[in-house]
């Protein structure tokens, strides 16, 4: 199997997994404003302690099997690009390991928050409160709450795709409009809704990405052993 096809599933399980964090957004966690600014502290604490396994396997999904299965894509992107152009290949690689990084790093967080807070609440709920709302804090600013790193990534890749024709019209157009919504999470009034933008755009971004991979021929694919 070559790595782009690897890649291909790659970015099916990222938007899988962005599929599953919104299902899970909209039909259970949004009466508490989870995933906005408008987000209870005290209601999520509430909810976390009730259901703490549905938590952390939200938080795995979301984050961290995301980003184990988005390490691959940047690899696999990263090597569809140099067979075009090194540079962008390289700056690709770059960008998208460090919102690997993040995206691992704030699922981590997210667990911990998780985990501590179930238990501080048992003893002192005001507590427990106020520290969901600092580690919160956290995992927002390292990923969970805006979308730069992403969003420079998905332009880089669309961007060098553009130039050197490395994707077609339809992957390059979504990967721009993605892009662009991350980049603009970045400002407080337009943070929701540029998050929702990204988060549904890159859901069609990951599957086009996928398809494009797994059954567009390239001619310099790099093959991995089956």
């Amino acid at each position: 199997m070559t790595m782009q096809r690897i890649g291909g599933l790659a970015a099916l399980a990222c938007a899988a997994t962005y599929i599953f964090g919104f299902v899970l957004l909209v039909t259970v966690l949004a009466d508490s404003g989870y995933g906005t600014s408008a987000i209870d502290a005290a209601d999520t604490v509430r909810f976390t302690v009730e259901n703490q396994a549905l938590m952390i396997t939200w938080n795995t999904v979301i984050y961290i099997v995301n980003a184990l299965a988005l390490a691959v894509l940047v690899v696999a992107l990263a090597s569809r690009l140099r067979s075009k152009s090194p540079d962008w290949g390289s700056i690709a690689l770059a960008f998208g390991l460090i919102w690997t990084t993040l995206v691992l790093g704030a699922g981590m967080v997210a667990n911990v928050t998780t985990e501590r807070v179930a238990i501080l609440a048992l003893t002192d709920f005001e507590m427990a409160v106020q520290t969901w709302e600092i580690l919160h804090a956290v995992e927002l600013g390292l990923g969970g709450g805006n979308e730069i790193a992403g969003g420079v990534w998905i332009l880089c890749v669309s961007f060098a795709g553009l130039l050197h024709r490395a994707f077609g019209k339809i992957v390059i157009a979504l990967g721009l409009f993605t892009g662009i919504g991350g980049l603009l999470t970045i400002l407080p009034p337009l943070g929701d809704v540029a998050g929702a933008v990204f988060g549904l755009g890159a859901i069609a971004w990951f599957i086009a990405v996928g398809l494009a991979l797994l059954f567009k021929r390239d001619g310099a694919a790099t093959y991995a052993p089956s």
